[in-house]
């Protein structure tokens, strides 16, 4: 036998007699985990509401929350901005009386929010408290997940305003759900799940796909040059449901000709092409108070480039003291900021005077 399978017999052995040693319940070896680290992992919520912590949250109280660490990725309203998808819209009082929401069956219909699709109250809970915000997930307290739930259900005309959302009251609600009863296990996905006679599989199917490849595989969104305009200018398409705006897909020629808006908007792009540099004080005050969720130092994410602002607002440091604490729109597009009164006024006031000050 070969000295590297003498060791891995050795190490095979070993482990064996340890896992028997340990379940044998021999002293010094392992431990059980503690109740508070269990406690850590275990949060999720599952549809009978088995594992939600006790609490509560009024629409109201929602609507804070949602204002301050939800909207500037998903809207004021829930309708969201061009980078994710709107999470309201698309049912109505009908939906929640039949628990099936009509618009999922008709193929002419313009997009598919959040709350059309999801049939558990309790998967809106459970994801909102381990993943949301996305830049500090596990940051909310309990009370404000149910209140961000509840201000979200209320947009969607499933609880009314004035409802506190709570541990008790959570599958009265659930009876609301628009989409509660558009669960199917026909696809045969689920083990004991299907059609009769049907045999569970997975819900992927692996090939291998990437053998022989013509060209170099890339990763990327963009359209090639034939395919521009083939079914017209994605940009012009507004969805009913939420501002979901692609691209402009105008051919070259076309695009050159853009409306006295999108060239100003270009040529000042332009102008301050030079980006400016970000101290690093301000640089952690600025991710402290999640403004680079929405914005970058050279270009746009959500909103505009500081190396933009900074141009356009030079000097002007008691307008951008304003603007940061009231929010809005129409300035640099559509997409709104929302009113940001949960940064104190120092990291407001040095944020503004350097992006007045800044030189590229």
């Amino acid at each position: 036998m070969s000295s590297w399978v003498e060791r891995i017999a050795a190490f095979c052995m070993a482990a064996g007699l340890c896992v028997a040693a340990q379940a044998a319940g021999y002293p010094g070896i392992g431990r059980d985990a503690t109740p508070d680290e269990v406690k850590a992992w275990d949060i999720d919520v599952r549809p009978d509401f088995k594992g939600l912590p006790p609490g509560s949250g009024s629409v109201a109280k929602g609507q804070d929350v949602w204002e301050s660490k939800c909207a500037s990725c998903h809207g004021v309203f829930g309708e969201a901005n061009s980078v994710f998808n709107p999470l309201v819209g698309g049912t109505t009082a009908e939906d929640i009386r039949t628990g099936r929401v009509a618009a999922l069956r008709r193929n002419d219909y313009p997009g598919r929010t959040t709350l059309m699709k999801v049939p558990t109250v309790s998967t809106l809970w459970d994801y909102i408290h381990r993943a949301m915000p996305w830049n500090a997930p596990k940051s909310l307290t309990v009370d404000e997940v149910y209140a961000a739930t509840a201000y979200l259900l209320n947009l969607a005309d499933v609880v009314p305003s004035d409802f506190t959302l709570s541990d008790k009251n959570i599958a009265e609600v659930q009876q609301r759900m628009p989409n509660r009863n558009g669960m199917a296990s026909a696809h045969a996905m689920w083990p004991g799940g299907g059609l009769p006679g049907s045999q569970p599989k997975p819900d992927v199917q692996g090939s291998n796909c990437m053998k022989d490849c013509p060209v170099e595989a890339k990763v990327t969104s963009l359209l090639p040059e034939f395919a521009l305009g083939a079914n017209g200018n994605l940009a012009e398409q507004n969805r009913l449901v939420g501002p979901q705006r692609g691209i402009d897909t105008r051919a070259p020629a076309a695009r050159g000709a853009a409306p006295a808006a999108a060239a100003s908007a270009a040529a000042a792009a332009t102008a301050a092409a030079a980006t400016v540099a970000v101290p690093a004080e301000v640089l952690a005050l600025m991710q402290k108070s999640s403004c680079t969720s929405c914005h970058a130092a050279d270009h746009r994410v959500v909103g505009p480039s500081w190396t933009e602002v900074a141009a356009r607002h030079k000097g002007k440091a008691d307008y951008l003291v304003g603007k940061i604490r009231s929010g809005g729109s129409g300035t640099w597009g559509a997409i709104p900021m929302p009113p940001q009164a949960g940064v104190d006024d120092a990291t407001v006031r040095r944020i503004a005077t350097w992006l007045a000050g800044a030189q590229p």
